[in-house]
Order: C-alpha cells, then sequence, then structure tokens
C-alpha cells in the first residue's frame, strides 16, 4: 500500500476549494503529474523546505511537501 494514499493526497489537493467549485485535482493523474514535475524541479536545484531532501529521492521529496501544503497544484485555465 502506498503512503499517502492517492485519495488522501486528492483531498489535501482539493482542501482550499469553494463549495460548488470544480475540484482542482479529480484523478489520481493528475497527482501523478504535478509530483513529476516538482519531483523535475527538485532535481533542476529548486529548493524545499524538506530537512533530508538530500538523502531521499525527488518524487518522494514532492509527494511529501504536497501532504503537508508546502506547494499546491494549480488549475489550469
Amino acid at each position: 500500500m502506498l503512503h499517502p494514499s492517492y485519495s488522501d493526497l486528492m483531498k489535501v489537493a482539493n482542501s482550499e476549494v469553494e463549495v460548488g467549485e470544480h475540484p482542482v485535482v479529480n484523478s489520481r493523474y493528475s497527482i501523478v503529474m504535478a509530483t513529476s514535475k516538482r519531483a523535475r524541479q527538485l532535481v533542476n536545484g529548486r529548493p524545499t523546505a524538506v530537512a533530508d531532501a538530500d538523502t531521499r529521492k525527488p518524487l518522494s521529496v514532492a509527494i511529501e511537501e504536497l501532504e503537508k501544503g508546502d506547494i499546491r497544484i494549480l488549475a489550469e485555465d
């Protein structure tokens, strides 16, 4: 089992959506694309607030950032 689960990450990503608005994330694909994009940013040298990020894989760091609310997924218009 994955920790955190996709459904948990989707709840975090959609936590700021007002009632009646469309959710920012509505599929696992959205979570995968967002975390992979963030992982690429980390590989290219973007800073992170995760303490032991230099000893962990970039995708693990990106998932932790999303789970903690350090990063947000923005809807495309």
